[in-house]
């Protein structure tokens, strides 16, 4: 499987910003995910329910930029800018790495985000 056309589908489906899709597309059933060290999820319905009601809290968006994407073996590294306002009336600007590790048939087993700014 080619990792650097997997995270290039990848990137380009969270660009546009159907994150939920991305996950249930891209994610090995027993994908980890660690989030700036505050915890994670485990496993791919966990990804799923988690990303379900982040996408559910987003009022608008005010943007998603995609910076570039390094591959290197089975490792990416993606950086993102996200700009959302909240349901609740909150905002939310995040520049970020989302590093992942991909197993042999081109799914995601381990995401990690890093803080960018």
């Amino acid at each position: 499987m080619n990792i650097k056309e997997q995270v290039q589908k990848m990137d380009a489906i969270v660009s546009k910003g159907a994150i939920v899709e991305a996950v249930k597309e891209f994610f090995a059933p027993d994908a980890i995910t660690s989030d700036y060290g505050n915890g994670g999820t485990t496993g791919k319905p966990a990804m799923i329910e988690k990303m379900e009601g982040f996408a559910g809290s987003i009022a608008n968006v005010n943007g998603i930029e995609h910076h570039y994407t390094i591959a290197d073996g089975n490792v990416s590294a993606s950086e993102f800018t996200f700009d959302f306002d909240m349901k609740d009336g909150s905002k939310i600007y995040w520049h970020e790495i989302i590093r992942r590790v991909w197993n042999n048939d081109g799914k995601v087993i381990r995401e990690e985000y890093f803080n960018a700014a």
